[in-house]
């Protein structure tokens, strides 16, 4: 419990390109530990189940997209692979990014959440819902009823993450916008590289940037888990920072190179 009598804070958890709930809810098992009862994260799968052709010319695999346990080819639900949108070698495509916010639109209008965490596709989802949730008559569909389905959020987690691209995204960055975010990147990450995040990071308005000295995924050293516990708990206080801190596990989330 946050308080005493009071429940725990939700946060929200967006999975990255080819990964689903199951997979990321595996690959932060050591934080979900570490959170015990004191926050509840809530996961969910993106709308968009990955086809091989989705992944065809992009020059990885399922493996190193690090969700070896997905299948395009299995019947079961557990192991599909899953988008928030689907984009090209370009990145300037993002074909299906208006269904996953309606998807969670609908979501937030019957929970209530305290923050998002993203990864990679997720952390930039996460950005945008953020942003988005401080304006959301920037795009219409989000509302219910012309109100917005949610109170804009208390922080943002962005782990490897990156502005996405698009009409959409440009007009609800045109400002700036203020939701406290902690931007997380990894100092080796050959994926999105820190010039990409950078450019997500330029328009946050109210942020936090911490790095650790891996790759492409959620650290999970202890020094991490109790520092992003801190942050979840009181976003705005005098949280100490993890330091650059060796990789956790590469497990600990998946590559994503084409979720531009």
């Amino acid at each position: 419990m946050s308080d005493s009598g009071s429940p725990a804070p939700k946060v929200l958890m967006l999975h990255g390109y080819s990964q689903n709930s199951s997979i990321f809810s595996k690959r932060v098992a050591a934080l979900r530990k570490s959170l015990g009862k004191d926050v509840e994260l809530v996961f969910v799968d993106a709308p968009h189940v990955l086809m091989p052709v989705d992944l065809t010319g992009h020059g990885t695999s399922l493996d190193a997209f690090g969700a070896a346990e997905a299948s395009t080819t299995s019947e079961d639900p557990a192991l599909k692979p899953r988008g928030w949108w689907r984009t090209d070698l370009t990145r300037t495509r993002t074909d299906g990014l208006e269904e996953s916010l309606a998807y969670l639109r609908d979501i937030l209008r019957t929970q209530r959440f305290e923050g998002v965490l993203g990864f990679s596709q997720g952390a930039g989802l996460a950005a945008l819902l953020a942003a988005l949730l401080e304006r959301p008559h920037l795009h219409p569909p989000f509302l219910v009823d012309g109100e917005p389905p949610h109170p804009p959020l208390r922080f943002c987690v962005a782990v490897s993450g990156f502005k996405v691209a698009g009409p959409l995204s440009t007009a609800v960055f045109s400002e700036g916008y203020v939701t406290p975010t902690l931007h997380v990147l990894g100092k080796n990450d050959i994926l999105v590289i820190e010039e990409r995040s950078r450019v997500l990071i330029n328009v946050s308005k109210t942020k936090r940037v911490e790095m650790h000295d891996g790759g492409h995924f959620v650290p999970s050293k202890a020094s991490w888990r109790t520092f992003l516990k801190a942050y979840m708990l009181d976003p705005t206080g005098d949280v100490p920072s993890p330091g650059l801190t060796s990789a956790s596990q590469p497990g600990s989330g998946a590559v994503t190179p084409l979720t531009g």
